[in-house]
């Protein structure tokens, strides 16, 4: 069986992507539309779609990529190493900002910490042998470890979960179900981790709390997170974490319907029964999260059971409309700038944390006040976006839109190029 391309797939990824950007880089985050922000606690706005989508993408790729199932030691060390890549990016992103070289501060501490980035980026998406990606992704997995754990001060409180972590474990997880097992065990995995993680964060008491509760801070996954993960949290602050230990379970789930959905893609079957096939499945699991929601409230933080299957289902539902339109009827005029933005993701994931932290640390003296200092990236919204916007959540959302523009220009230098940036 030959791989395929499924182009509806890469422009689901290039829209997931985009709106990812987006959401992220606000002009200013004082002024936000709504939707465009996650959920205080309960319930999920577009914002709270963009990470459970990728984890539904990813899932869909993995038997595209794979398609012959073909399993042998060679081929977990590929899964294996490609997951700690991935894992060892998404760290990279909380240690940017607290990276110490002699002393050094301002311009000359900002370029040694982009000349670590480009060290760090090439050795975990270049091309080298299998070999040597085996070295570099544990060395500097350890090296994270040690810098974490040494009681360096620098370090102490650095996060160690995050985004792209929770998808290089699902990846790993994911990619091993589908060469080792069946679509019903698959199916059954599924359902235990759904039904298990309702029963965990329903049933059991938290320790030093009392009785089980869904409240921000005081639930199982936290008390969890508190233990295992103290002082490496999201903001290092609070007893929590929002890609915590215990919530990346469920999450899995998420990438397991993906998986599923792809193996259908992977049918014989013709196109437009694929596809109705796909609509239904995304149009019940939409239905039963909204039913799962009464009980185990949608949530991203918590990453509820209610909140996989609502996400999934939506995601199953858009992909549905990409294939019908792109795949089966061949229309593709206009998606072409979300395709360019769906081939080439890592290196928006990983380059575009990175940018807004370098910009910030580039201060001069604020031209309109020379008694305080401004920042690069608050020096070019306020000056160069903000006044032209009555509306400062317009100005805000142009601040990002204008961020995406010139992502955008560089995607299509890239993708003319064929330069495609892999983990």
């Amino acid at each position: 069986m030959t791989r395929e391309r499924l182009i509806s797939l890469d422009v689901f990824r290039g829209l997931t992507i985009l709106l990812m950007t987006i959401v992220n880089n606000p002009g200013d985050w004082g002024h936000v539309y709504g939707p465009l922000l996650h959920s205080e606690w309960h319930g999920c706005t577009p914002t709270d779609l963009v990470f459970p989508f990728f984890i539904f993408i990813m899932g869909v790729a993995v038997p595209l990529a794979m398609p012959d199932k073909f399993y042998d030691g060679s081929t977990f060390n590929k899964i294996l190493v490609r997951s700690l890549r991935m894992l060892c990016l998404g760290i990279f992103f909380n240690f940017f900002g607290k990276i110490q070289l002699f002393g050094l501060e301002g311009i000359p501490l900002l370029i040694g910490r982009l000349i670590i980035t480009i060290a760090v980026g090439y050795a975990l998406m270049g091309s080298f042998s299998s070999k040597v990606k085996n070295i570099l992704a544990f060395s500097i997995l350890a090296i994270y470890l040690f810098l974490a754990y040494s009681g360096i001060e620098a370090y102490h409180d650095v996060r160690l979960p995050g985004v792209l972590q929770r998808i290089a474990i699902v990846y790993f997880v994911v990619s091993l179900l589908y060469l080792k097992t069946s679509q019903k065990t698959q199916i059954i995995t599924g359902i235990i981790l759904l039904l298990g993680y309702w029963a965990i964060m329903t049933l059991i008491p938290v320790p030093g709390i009392g009785a089980a509760n869904l409240d921000k801070g005081t639930n199982l996954a936290s008390w969890l997170d508190s233990v295992l993960l103290k002082g490496h949290m999201y903001r290092g602050t609070i007893t929590w974490d929002p890609e915590g230990i215990l919530s990346t379970f469920p999450s899995i789930v998420n990438g397991i319907i993906g998986l599923l959905i792809g193996q259908l893609l992977q049918t014989d079957a013709i196109k437009i029964q694929k596809a109705q096939k796909m609509g239904i499945i995304g149009t019940i699991l939409i239905f039963f999260g909204l039913i799962w929601d009464l009980v185990f409230p949608i949530n991203k933080s918590l990453w509820t059971s209610s909140y996989v299957l609502y996400t999934t289902g939506l995601a199953t539902v858009f992909l549905t409309i990409l294939y019908y339109i792109i795949d089966i009827t061949n229309y593709q005029k206009g998606f072409k700038p979300f395709l360019i933005w769906g081939v080439n993701p890592m290196i928006v994931f990983f380059t575009s944390q990175i940018i807004p932290q370098a910009l910030v640390m580039i201060e001069f003296q604020n031209p309109h006040n020379p008694l305080e200092k401004i920042n690069l990236l608050n020096y070019l919204y306020t000056f160069g976006i903000a006044p032209f916007f009555s509306n400062p959540m317009a100005a805000s959302l142009a601040g990002a839109l204008i961020y995406v523009g010139i992502w955008t220009f560089i995607l299509w230098i890239f993708y003319k190029n064929k330069l495609i940036f892999k983990v």
